[in-house]
Parts: C-alpha cells; structure tokens; sequence
C-alpha cells in the first residue's frame, strides 16, 4: 500500500473479502440449523429412542444344565452358584490397563486377555466377554473396588457345573468347557434352527455330558439393565427399559442314569484303596446288572472334571495330556487289548457246539506241545494232564486251548466271537468307542497281505495273537453265558424327565439277540453248551484248582475266569520268570470277569487292571469286594460271613495263574 492511500481506501480493498468471510459463516451456521433441525425435528423421537437403547445393556442368563441322578434320584452331577468377570468391549474405553489390573489379580497374562476381548469384539462389541469363572471370594472383592476406574469391568453371578464324586466316574461323566472356534462353527451348521451358541458358552465335551449336551443345556435367559456412558449400571428410569421383556432362563433335562451311587463309589474303591501287594489299580472296571444296565463305571488313573467347568489352566491340562496313564481315556471302552484266558470260554462254547469235545471228552494237556517247527507252552511248567473241557477252564489249561484252536480254525472262532458280540462297537451312548478286532483269514489277507497260517491258531484261541476286545465287550460276553443265551444292549440312562421330575422320555434293557436262535449266517449255540461253560466257570471261583478259588463270597456263589493280557513276548526260558521283577511298562496285564449267584445272576462285573502280572491277584480281589457290596446292599441275608478274606489269603507266587503265551 503507498504512503499516499487512506484508511478508507484501505477498507475499500479489504470489502470483498469481508463479504467472503460472511458468507462462509452464513452457510455454515445454514448448514448447522439445517443439521439439527434434522436430528432434532425430523429424526428426534428415532435418535431418542436409539439413545435410550444405548443406554441398556444386555445380560445373558445362563441356564443350568440338567442334573445327572442314580437309579435311585440321588445325584450324581450338579450345579452350583459362582462368580465370573466378564469385559463389555464396547463400554472398555481403557482396555489395556483394565487388562493389566484383572490379570494382575487373577494372575492371568494381560495380553490373554486383551486378546480375547478383541477377538469377540470382531463378532459384536455387545456381548460380555467372560475372562474367568468360579471367582475366589478374594478376588470377588479386589475386582470390585477397581470396577468403578475401569468401564466395562463387570462381576456377575453365574452357575457352574459340579461333579461332587470328583476323579470317580470322570471318563463316564464327561466334563464342560468353552466352546472353540472350530467347535461353534461345527454347531451352528449340526443344530441349525435348534440351538444359538455364542462364544463364551460352555458345552459338554466328553462323556454324557457331550452326547446329551443339547438335551442337558437348556436355554439361556436374557435380562436388561440401564448403563451410564462406562458400562455402570444406573437406577435412573428408561422408557425403553420399560418396554423390553426380559427372556426366563429354562433348565436343562436331567438325566436319571442306570447307575448305583453306592455301587460306583464302592467299585472306585475297590480299585483305588485296594490293600494287598498290588497296591491301587490302573485300568478299568465295569459294572452291570444281567439285564444290560449298568451300575458302575470306574476307570483309573483319573481325573477332576471340575477343573475344566472352572477353567483348567494350562499346567494341568499339561500334566493331563503327558501322564503315561491317559487319565482322559475312557478305557472301557477306548483301550482294547488282547483278552487273554478270558476268551477261553468262548472258544469252549465253539468247540461244544461244533461237537469237537463234550462235557465228558478227555484230552492230553502236558506241560508244552510240538507244532510245526516251535513248541507252545503251557501255564503250567508241567501241564495239566488229561482233562475235560470243564478242568481245562477251571485251570485254565493252555495246551487243551491251542488243540481247540487248531480243530476249530480262526473263521469257525470268529463266527461264535461275532455271535457274542466281540470285533464290533455295542453302539452304547457314549463317543469313540474302539470296535475291537477278531481276525479271520480274509481279514489277514486284506489288510496284511499275508495268507493265515495254521500256527496262528493257537495264539488266537489263547486270546492272543491279532484278537483284541474291550472290557465292555467281554463283560457281555460273559453275559451271554450268565443269561443262557442272550446279548443285551448295554444301557445308561433310565429316563429323561424335566426340572420338576416329570418324565419326559424312558428307557428300557433291549436284548441285542439270542444266540440259542440262529443268526443270518446260520450260528448259534445250544443252551445245554452254555451251562457246561458255565458250571466250569462257576469251578473257576469255587473249585479246587480253580484260577480264582481264593477270592470267595461265604454264601454267594461266584463264576468268572482269570486271564492274562500280554503285552510282549518272551522266550521260552522266560515266560515262567516272575513277572513282578519285570519293569512295570513290560509286566502284563490281568482281567477277571464274573458273575454272580452262579447258578442265578444278578450282577456281572468285569475288570482290567494294567501291568498287575495276573487276573487273579490284580483284577480277582477287586471283583470280589465290588460284587460283596452289591449283595451286602440287596441281598443282606445271602451272606453267611460279614467280614472281608483277610490279605493271608492271597496265592504265593507258585500258585499264580497262567501265563498265555
């Protein structure tokens, strides 16, 4: 500007550009009336209303799950009140420092659970995000007075699946835990249009509590409350508050269950406080009533399904998974193994109805036989001399076995073992079930590549060889022989009845088939076979030289047999060598499956207890004292002598059963 211009011709040059100034503030206070006369007038009730609605939060009610009861409705499973944090991602404006305060008290890693709130956060940021159930009362309270500096922080009560018989029953039982990603996904696409799971929610993973978890879960409930700009609940009224309706939380189904309280808990002591030189079991144990249903169910090592239902931490689930024990397995019915001198009987069913002994034939059981370029031993150095096919059970000779074997062949010994359900799943409710194997010559062929050769016959009529069965299998299978002919489908659950004990649906003992009655290939076995079989079985527990003879019941008649499962071979010079100074991982097996009253049973239990050297000091006793409570709770008056056979009964180590190469 010259020194010769005025201030006026100054404000002359500056107008336009004032006039500029007062027009962009004249459209943008028009723009600004125009906006709020939007929200306020035209979409004021809509925004006020979607404002309301932000101002309350949603809460899940988890419905409890149904109970698991005894035969008699007592419980066995349960639910009990806890406490969990969760985190609202949409309230949780500080997440990282509200994660660093919740994993310093819960001693949980911040990151895990930043993590996992903003990995639900992709899903929807409404949805509490649970960091930890079963709150101590101590940390209830530390989570609590932070709550108020850290939005979104919430401790609510919630339910908690309970197994008050803890390690006892675990593998049957099952247990609950969150669901994965992998699993929701397998959910929605199984039960589309029956069931919304969200992640967070608990399902059945093991056991009952996975092959009935739709009938167990019930149906979660909804309620609302009214939340400040934190996530805090608030008293002050909201229309639209007013106007939700909160959804009832419905419980589950329960389950009333075949088994017997006092049964199971007598059976996992009979395998866990066992006091004589084999100290507590490891393996399994089975109980059931001659109809197919089931009293007891114990598999040992075990472990706590509490722990899953609260949480496990990742130590635990550690030691779970490297334990050389498999606490996890359910080994009723996941483990087989080679039965042993438990299959004998079948093989003496086979031989009876193909008329190659009777009851009365007389054959020569010496100490070894030759056949082909090797020798097969017996149990005893010795032999057992000319026997008939009752002492040969009641003995428990090997060579009287091998002979059947090689008369009969392995087709012919597959035909009664299907007849009696061995090589093939029973289909009872409960997951991974092992089908076990019998071979045949076909089967050899096919899945080796190598014919059948005739020395393979008599491992196999042993119980050794390709032969493996479950303890669930060979429990019925012997129960063919209790009950004169008939195979029962083996059965859990009674009924279903709702939370009031109505019920809903029942269940009833089926019989799978009658092996008196031909099947489709034409095989069957005469009754009159069957009580030889089980006469000599009843000589088994009861007589003289039986395998079991020290472990009787005054006045309760027991019938079984011993057997010993290998899980190696040996050489000639040692399979007479003492198996208890062997290392545990190559001492074998031993199984003991009975019945009882012999000549009218009521009750079958069978069971497996690994690298115990022999059924009839590692698996013998346990039956045994598991059958004395059964009759002590329903037949009192049966029993001649209250107390237990004192541990001096035990056999000596020259008295031990058969070694069944």
């Amino acid at each position: 500007m010259s020194i010769f211009e005025t201030s006026e011709d100054e404000a002359r040059d500056l107008h336009p550009r004032f006039r500029l100034i007062y027009g962009i503030l004249f459209v943008t206070f028009v723009v600004l009336f125009l906006r709020l006369w939007y929200l306020q007038i035209l979409r004021g009730a809509e925004l006020r209303e979607y404002s309301e609605k932000n101002r309350v939060k949603e809460n899940k009610i988890r419905a409890p799950r149904g109970l698991m009861l005894d035969r008699e409705n007592r419980i066995l499973v349960d639910n009990t009140v806890g406490f969990e944090v969760t985190i609202s991602p949409q309230y949780a404006s500080n997440l990282e420092d509200t994660s660093q305060e919740v994993g310093k008290i819960l001693s949980i890693n911040p990151k895990i659970i930043s993590d996992k709130v903003m990995q639900s956060k992709k899903n929807g940021s409404f949805m509490p995000v649970s960091i930890k159930e079963n709150l101590s009362f101590e940390e209830v309270f530390r989570l609590k007075k932070i709550r108020i500096d850290n939005p979104g922080l919430n401790v609510d009560e919630t339910v908690l699946r309970y197994y008050p018989f803890e390690d006892n029953g675990a593998q049957l039982f099952g247990y609950v835990s969150e669901i994965s990603k992998a699993q929701l996904d397998n959910y929605t696409k199984k039960n589309a249009g029956k069931i919304l799971l969200q992640q967070g929610d608990y399902v059945g993973q093991s056991g009952l509590e996975d092959v009935w978890d739709f009938d167990l879960r019930g149906r979660d409930g909804l309620n609302f409350i009214e939340v400040d700009a934190h996530g805090r609940e608030t008293s002050t009224k909201n229309k639209v508050l007013s106007e939700l309706r909160p959804q009832l939380e419905v419980a589950g189904k329960n389950l009333v269950l075949t088994l017997d309280k006092d049964i199971q808990v007598a059976a996992y002591k009979a395998m866990t406080e066992q006091k004589d030189r084999i100290g507590p079991r490891t393996g399994g144990l089975l109980v059931m009533k001659t109809n197919g249903e089931i009293l007891a169910w114990v598999n040992t090592p075990s472990f706590n399904p509490n722990k899953f239902a609260r949480g496990i931490t990742k130590e635990i689930w550690a030691q779970l998974i490297n334990d050389p024990f498999n606490p996890l397995r359910n080994k009723i019915i996941q483990d087989h193994f080679s039965p042993g001198s438990t299959l004998k009987p079948i093989v003496a069913l086979a031989a009876l109805q193909e008329g190659i002994v009777t009851s009365t034939t007389i054959v020569s059981a010496p100490g070894k036989m030759r056949f082909g370029n090797r020798f097969y031993h017996d149990s005893l150095r010795n032999g057992h001399g000319d026997i008939n096919i009752l002492r040969a059970i009641e003995s428990s000779s090997n060579v009287f076995f091998y002979k059947m074997g090689i008369q009969l062949g392995i087709d012919t010994l597959a035909k009664y073992a299907k007849l009696v359900g061995l090589g093939s799943r029973t289909n009872i409710e409960l997951s991974h079930e092992a089908a076990g194997l019998f071979p045949t010559k076909d089967w050899k062929l096919k899945t080796i590549g190598e014919p059948w050769q005739p020395g393979e016959n008599l491992s196999n009529a042993i119980g050794q060889g390709y032969v493996l069965t479950t303890l669930l299998q060979m429990t019925l299978a012997y129960n063919t022989i209790a009950t004169e002919g008939k195979l029962f489908k083996p059965i859990l659950v009674k009924k279903i009845t709702d939370e009031h004990m109505n019920i809903i649906k029942e269940f009833s003992p089926q019989p799978a088939r009658d092996i008196t009655i031909p099947d489709e290939n034409g095989a069957f076995v005469d009754k009159k076979n069957i009580l030889i079989v089980r006469e000599a079985l009843r000589r088994v527990a009861n007589g003289e030289r039986g395998t079991a003879r020290w472990w009787k019941i005054p006045g309760v008649e027991i019938a079984g047999k011993t057997g010993t499962s290998q899980i190696m071979s040996f050489s000639a010079d040692d399979i007479y060598s003492s198996c208890e100074k062997r290392p545990l991982t190559q001492r074998h097996h031993g199984a003991f499956i009975a019945f009882a009253p012999a000549n009218n049973p009521e009750i079958i239990v069978g069971a497996l207890t690994e690298h115990s050297c022999h059924g009839n000091v590692g698996s013998a006793p346990v039956v045994r004292d598991v059958i004395r409570a059964y009759f002590e709770k329903n037949h009192p008056e049966l029993l001649k002598d209250k107390k237990s056979i004192k541990v001096e009964t035990l056999p000596d180590a020259a008295a031990i059963e058969e070694i069944n190469e």
